[in-house]
């Protein structure tokens, strides 16, 4: 981009060229080869707390010893030497000019956010000068958090269960592809966890079906507060069914974690009358653990997780029951397995 080329008459001089530089929404400052200020508008004499009339003809870096960033002055001085325009973008400069929100009198707010672009001008008397630029990036940052915040929940709701809070079947199908594929890659052991509330529709017709939604609720909070990494995550996987993935967990570990999940489930101690293996909610575990270097696909292990929970039910309910890899061949939705209890 080649120097913009102006008469200093217009740029410098006229009530007419004032009003425009002073109605502009930006801060506008002209300096000449030396730095010293020609050009000083309202905007920035607002955001500065300097006047007009005491910035012009001084020294930009006079106005502000101690307020200048050094890639600042380096920019200036580039565009003076070689003629070439400079954009200070907000991103990595924050704010180079000490300019605040208004009033500008209340120091210890911090300073603006600023985009900055630093245009040389050459006048019609070959004059060198510098044009710089300054626009309030807070807007626009705050318009940029208004939508990330936005998006990100437009993104939780679409991936978390309106009732409990836990993630959803969709999120399930995402995250445990990519714990899979990731497992097989790097021949990382990958757990399952699978749970169901045992005999939850007779609790749903006993004490109907809002007493249910509570449970499932406490449920959810229930099996959360046993697990301590962020990559271990509860899922609605549907209805009264759920699933815990444990990646980079071993057998015994994930054993381990699914007894404390069925103790948890149980210790809140809800009382459940119709229930044929005790007088509160309980739950059935199934585990399935993903050893690397075994003939398994996704679609297995999923299975392996499920015949593990029925092998729970089918023990008398309210237990853990586990299945590794190597035994899970036999497990695949092709092979016709017994329908499972309710």
């Amino acid at each position: 981009m080649n120097s913009i080329s102006v008469k200093s008459e217009f740029i410098l001089s006229g009530n007419i060229g004032e009003k425009i530089w002073d109605s502009i929404k930006s801060g506008l400052i002209l300096v000449d080869s030396e730095g010293k200020v020609l050009l000083w508008n309202d905007w920035i004499a607002q955001h500065s707390g300097i006047p007009a009339e005491s910035a012009l003809n001084h020294l930009l870096g006079s106005l502000f010893p101690d307020g200048l960033t050094a890639s600042f002055k380096t920019a200036l001085k580039s565009v003076l030497q070689h003629k070439l325009p400079i954009i200070l973008s907000n991103a990595l400069h924050r704010s180079p000019l000490p300019l605040y929100p208004l009033p500008a009198t209340q120091r210890k707010q911090d300073r603006m956010q600023q985009s900055i672009i630093i245009t040389p001008i050459v006048t019609s008397e070959k004059k060198r000068l510098c044009l710089i630029q300054v626009t309030d990036a807070s807007i626009s940052l705050k318009r940029e958090r208004v939508l990330k915040s936005h998006s990100e929940r437009l993104s939780k709701k679409a991936t978390t269960d309106g009732l409990t809070g836990a993630y959803n079947r969709r999120f399930f199908d995402e995250r445990f592809t990519a714990e899979f594929g990731r497992a097989q890659r790097q021949s990382a052991p990958l757990s399952l966890i699978m749970l169901d509330v045992d005999f939850f529709k007779n609790y749903n017709d006993r004490y109907g079906h809002p007493a249910g939604d509570k449970v499932l609720i406490s449920v959810v909070k229930a099996l959360s507060s046993q697990l301590n990494r962020p990559t271990d995550v509860v899922v609605r996987y549907g209805g009264e069914e759920f699933i815990v993935i444990l990646p980079d967990s071993k057998s015994e570990g994930s054993q381990i974690i699914a007894e404390k999940l069925r103790v948890a489930v149980s210790n809140l101690n809800i009382p459940h009358s119709e229930s044929k293996v005790a007088d509160h909610v309980t739950v059935s575990v199934g585990v399935a653990t993903y050893q690397p270097d075994t003939d398994c696909n996704a679609a297995c292990f999923l299975e392996a997780a499920d015949t593990a929970l029925y092998s729970a039910k089918h023990d008398g309910r309210n237990c853990v029951r586990h299945l590794v890899t190597p035994e899970c061949g036999r497990y695949c939705p092709d092979t016709p397995q017994a329908n499972s209890p309710d």
